[in-house]
């Protein structure tokens, strides 16, 4: 069995190749199907967005002895019936507890009812209320602050790499990674926050590195097709989607390990639910940005260079040198 090294070695070298490339119908088919599986997805499951971009009441229950977060919905319930109710686990022993917007006199009535439920002083429940108008606020800069950073990256990378078509497959990218992880949050019911979005801008930070990464090893090998060259440019785009493979999935689970250890034993597990946000976004993004430049971006600017009249007469030449030597095509 090969060690890593040694089959990083061989996809550098070419000698063990993965078909990205050649079977880019059926990468293109399948992202198709979780990008529309995934804008579907909020049409049966609507996508939770939380108290800060819907507005309502909040409240926080502190030095409770116990964490059953039923008291708190029954607690709400008897003040306002048929109220939509949401309830976390801040830490060991603390409840928070946010509701659609309430009266003065009501927010009182629950106050004092959660103080009951939980037998804690009346001092130990706080109280806060966050207007529609701030949570429109609040939408209105989360989705200027994506359209700037797509605007911006696709600037960049077409003066970086000095063509539109690298541009256009990296950012088609990004929107995958992004519409996809959005799904996964509607599709498990997870909540959109403030702190969700700078997750979601991290991972498209990290995405638009990866993408860069491979791009750039893409040009490298682009640049060397000459007439001396013996490979498609296709072929040339698959080698380096290969020979940057391996630094991929290093880099993959070196940034998920971290995170993942954040969702899974500091969130989940020890109760800090004020770091669940954050990391779920960047450890389903990180993986998903993973394969999207793999099985989309590269892909995708390899169909787009192709069909350009100097790249496809030299395939040609490429394919009919190679069918006079005897090579398989």
């Amino acid at each position: 069995m090969r060690s890593m090294s040694q089959l990083g070695n061989d996809l550098y070298t070419g000698k063990t190749s993965f078909p990205f490339v050649g079977r880019r119908r059926l990468w293109f088919i399948i992202a198709a199907v979780l990008v529309i599986g995934s804008a579907l997805v909020p049409l049966f499951r609507p996508i939770q967005l939380s108290i800060e971009f819907t507005g309502g009441s909040q409240f926080t229950v502190s030095g409770v002895t116990t964490t059953d977060q039923a008291l708190a919905t029954e607690a709400v319930q008897s003040v306002v019936p048929g109220a939509v109710t949401r309830v976390v686990t801040v830490g060991s022993d603390a409840i928070r507890v946010q509701t659609d917007q309430v009266t003065d006199d009501e927010s009182q009535q629950i106050s004092t009812a959660l103080a009951e439920e939980y037998q804690v002083p009346a001092a130990d429940v706080s109280y806060s209320f966050i207007g529609p108008s701030w949570g429109a606020d609040v939408t209105r800069q989360s989705l200027w602050g994506l359209a700037i950073f797509l605007a911006l990256t696709f600037l960049i990378l077409a003066i970086y790499f000095r063509t539109w078509k690298m541009s256009t497959a990296a950012i088609i990218g990004l929107v995958d990674v992004l519409i996809i992880t959005v799904g996964v949050y509607a599709l498990f019911g997870f909540e959109i926050s403030p702190a969700a979005v700078i997750g979601f801008l991290t991972i498209l930070s990290y995405a638009l590195y990866d993408t860069t990464v491979v791009f750039d090893k893409i040009r490298e090998n682009t640049s060397e097709d000459g007439e001396v060259s013996g490979r498609t440019f296709g072929e040339s785009v698959n080698l380096a989607v290969n020979q940057t493979l391996v630094r991929s999935i290093n880099t993959t689970v070196v940034a998920a390990l971290p995170t993942g250890a954040i969702l899974f034993i500091g969130a989940l597990w020890l109760g800090a639910r004020t770091l669940t946000d954050i990391s779920l976004s960047i450890f389903v993004g990180t993986i998903v940005a993973a394969y999207s430049t793999i099985f989309v971006a590269a892909p995708l600017y390899a169909l787009f260079r192709e069909k350009e009249p100097a790249v496809r007469a030299r395939d040609e030449r490429v394919l009919a040198a190679r069918e006079l030597a005897g090579t398989p095509v």
